[in-house]
């Protein structure tokens, strides 16, 4: 730690000066509020309970949940101790979640009660985990949160520098198997300045944190709300009638979007008539028809934004009317330049890879040196989207290098190989390919197109209730078309883009 340093333990302290008894939390579930001076002392609290438990500098603390203060708290004790919180997706399989955790190997593991079955079931494979705890209370199998909360002393301040981890979140399975992505301090300071300047947040303003803690976009937003000393109203899980209650309740002004959350916002809108105008500011990756419905109801503006975890949720962003179907212009805390298979940077108008650097850019991928170096080769972060700029400095996402293609069905990343891995594990399928396809719901829907082994029968019910068994339930297809033969290329390999010709386009 230098005199240069800023951590988000920094601003936890700066906020309980400068905003002391302004709500900074309101626990949606159980209706509490917390200060901003109060979040400090409890972050504290449990910063020093941490410590009890010998949790050190680098030490990794896995958590497996719902949104809620207590998650919150983790972060902020994290950040005051130099750990590194292993934030896992609820909505993995029990084996995902297994080798996400194995991949990091924590010390600690926080898990809802309604996660704690799954979690004992892989119990004996968590070899690291040395304590087990109750994330949100009361109730569960595992030790009590509060347990943490009541000892006494304070916590010995440690030395954490602005370029230490943070959080490691892991990606889509590339390749096969998922990477965790390390992301440090300074990486959300940035985004939190960029998501500040860019929507003029204040104190004024108010959160409505419905994105899951896990998520990349859910930490950015209830971070840069947090730096801003807005009111983050935090959501343990979303649902359309209560988002649009507490909009009005709370004058909630600004939020994330994934697809169909902003539609079924809007439905509820229609359907109540109750007031949302207050929601000025929505931004994320939405259908281009509910964000001119939004714009048009509600008289807020949509902010378009491009960006991935390992650029902290952004790297582009703009107002959705300045340049419909683009993603913005690059953020003041990015450099962004579309290169070629050489690295060659393509001109306006031309589609390239895009490469990113800045103080936004992940540290690299946990324990995968190899993987980093190739990513971050000749000095940018090469993100395997490709995009084009066009004459005034627009971003247009050109979708994914072929060797990463990448579906994301509302929002989350779901790479075609662990799809067709999960698929070609049932004994009646010889071949698949999986790629996406237009969703009217999700944006993108995965489509699995298959051929059986000779004399088996098999339906698209089956398959797909299969798959859900094996991987995550939101990488099961969501379309499944059986056919005699693939086309092929010259080495006898499925033509993956003639068959997403034949069989891809909007579905019935």
């Amino acid at each position: 730690m230098t005199v240069y340093d800023y951590t988000f333990y920094d601003s936890i302290n700066r906020n309980a000066v400068c905003f002391n008894d302004r709500q900074a939390w309101f626990e949606v579930d159980d209706q509490r509020t917390l200060t901003f001076a109060e979040y400090k002392e409890q972050v504290d609290q449990l910063a020093n309970g941490l410590q009890k438990i010998d949790v050190q500098k680098g030490d990794r603390i896995g958590v497996l949940g719902k949104n809620s203060l207590e998650y919150f708290l983790l972060y902020g004790a994290s950040a005051a101790l130099g750990a590194i919180l292993v934030v896992i997706n609820w909505r993995l399989s029990a084996e995902e979640a297994l080798f996400n955790l194995n991949d990091c190997e924590p010390k600690l593991l926080f898990v809802d009660t309604e996660f704690q079955e799954m979690i004992a079931s892989v119990k004996k494979k968590l070899s690291s985990v040395k304590h087990y705890f109750n994330l949100k209370p009361p109730g569960g199998n595992f030790t009590e949160f509060n347990t943490l909360m009541d000892g006494p002393g304070e916590f010995e301040l440690i030395d954490v520098a602005t370029d230490d981890g943070w959080v490691i979140m892991h990606t889509a399975a590339v390749a096969g198997r998922p990477r965790g992505a390390l992301l440090t301090h300074g990486n959300f300071i940035g985004a939190n300045i960029s998501l500040n300047l860019l929507l003029n947040l204040s104190a004024e303003d108010v959160h409505l944190n419905l994105l899951p803690l896990f998520h990349v976009g859910g930490l950015s937003m209830a971070s840069a709300s947090f730096h801003a000393g807005a009111l983050n109203v935090n959501m343990g899980k979303f649902d359309a009638q209560q988002a649009v209650g507490l909009i009005v309740e709370k004058q909630v002004t600004f939020l994330y979007d994934f697809a169909p959350i902003l539609s079924s916002m809007l439905d509820e809108h229609e359907k109540t008539g109750k007031d949302i105008k207050s929601l000025q500011a929505v931004l994320g990756i939405e259908n281009p028809e509910t964000i001119e419905r939004y714009q048009k109801l509600i008289g807020g503006t949509f902010f378009c934004v491009y960006g991935q975890t390992e650029t902290s949720a952004m790297s582009t962003l703009g107002r959705y009317n300045d340049r419909p179907g683009s993603a913005g212009k690059t953020l003041q805390l990015a450099d962004v330049r579309l290169v070629d298979d050489n690295d060659n940077p393509v001109l306006a108008g031309e589609v390239g890879e895009i490469a990113v650097k800045g103080p936004l850019v992940f540290k690299g991928y946990w324990n995968l040196p190899e993987d980093t170096a190739y990513a971050f080769r000749g000095g940018w972060h090469h993100t395997g989207d490709l995009g084009r700029f066009d004459e005034d400095g627009f971003l247009w996402y050109e979708g994914r290098k072929a060797e990463k293609e990448l579906i994301k069905p509302g929002g989350e990343n779901v790479y075609p190989a662990e799809v067709e891995s999960a698929i070609l594990e049932h004994a009646a399928i010889d071949k698949t390919v999986v790629f996406g396809v237009p969703d009217p719901v999700w944006k993108e829907g995965i489509k699995a197109v298959c051929i059986l082994k000779k004399g088996q029968k098999l339906d698209s019910r089956g398959l797909i209730a299969f798959v859900s068994q094996h991987i995550a339930s939101y990488k099961k297809p969501q379309y499944v078309e059986f056919v005699s033969e693939f086309p092929l290329l010259k080495d006898g390999s499925p033509d993956r883009a003639q068959i997403k010709t034949l069989y891809g386009g909007p579905q019935e």
